[in-house]
């Protein structure tokens, strides 16, 4: 299916600005820009085009409105098990498009964080290059709350923050909330702005200097820079009876019973476990926004 990238997006804007710059906005400001399934063929497409028009030079990732930049992935739209048909019994590389990276983009991406920050709205922060945030952003993981593996996004926070901090979010979930001025201390944020209206600003002036650089320099020095990611344990918990019943448990507004077991697993998950990539980039397709290693994903 193709996508008009210059038609109305369901949640989603993209401009594609003279200059060589890119901005991609998760436009959702009445559902707290969070990220709902038919989102992600929208924006795999946009970093499609990110990725293979070479008159795309730097991508931003930013958000309507100042209360929210994203409170994740919209539990509530997965109901029953659409999360499992969404994730556990499809390939990884066929389930996961939401950040650059997922999408083997290697040009320059900065993310401008106003707002909350929450759950898979962690995507965008830890797979961009650099991170601008105004002094009202704050940033929580609620993976565990809702029954899901912090085995993606917070595999990110581990390589931006420290150890301890890292682990303080994934394993408190909702209970706490780092604030934007602890996340720059940290290193979470590379530049902090102090109204939620200079984010996007200040993030343009980066992409402008950035302008001036190399594609090809910048693309293999990108790519010299990131890691990769092994998904062992990935695939372990989208086969198990928690991933679907966490987002079950929302939609039918009760608690979660949770399997304390950690080798249960769900019979049609269990017959079709993802299957991982291993291909590495060849010679041929190293080139500015060519292919590269794929690194993270998530719910």
């Amino acid at each position: 299916m193709t996508i008009d990238l210059r038609g109305r997006l369901p949640g989603l804007r993209y401009e594609r600005r003279r200059d060589g710059i890119a901005v991609i906005t998760l436009d959702r400001p009445d559902r707290g820009n969070a990220l709902a399934p038919n989102m992600q063929p929208v924006m795999r497409a946009i970093w499609g085009e990110v990725r293979d028009d070479d008159a795309v030079r730097v991508a931003i990732v930013t958000a309507a409105g100042e209360r929210h930049f994203c409170t994740g992935f919209d539990v509530g739209e997965a109901e029953g098990d659409q999360a499992d048909s969404v994730f556990a019994n499809r390939p990884l590389a066929e389930s996961v498009h939401w950040s650059p990276h997922q999408n083997r983009v290697w040009k320059p991406v900065i993310c401008a964080v106003q707002g909350l920050c929450v759950g898979g709205g962690l995507h965008f922060v830890v797979d961009a290059d650099i991170v601008i945030a105004s002094e009202n952003a704050a940033f929580m993981d609620t993976h565990v709350n809702v029954g899901f593996v912090g085995a993606l996004e917070n595999v990110g926070l581990a390589k931006r923050l420290p150890l301890g901090s890292a682990l303080r979010m994934t394993l408190l979930g909702r209970h706490y909330r780092m604030p934007a001025r602890r996340a720059h201390e940290l290193g979470l944020v590379d530049e902090l702005v102090a109204a939620p209206a200079d984010a996007l600003p200040a993030a343009l002036a980066m992409a402008e200097q950035m302008l001036q650089n190399s594609p090809q320099a910048m693309a293999l020095s990108k790519q010299a820079v990131w890691g990769s990611l092994a998904w062992a344990l990935l695939r372990l918990h989208w086969s198990h009876p928690d991933f679907t019943e966490g987002p079950r448990a929302f939609a039918e507004k009760r608690a979660p019973r949770w399997n304390p077991d950690p080798n249960a697993r769900e019979p049609s998950s269990a017959r079709s476990e993802p299957q991982v990539s291993r291909t590495e980039p060849k010679a041929s397709e190293v080139r500015s926004g060519g292919p590269g290693e794929d690194r993270k994903g998530g719910a």
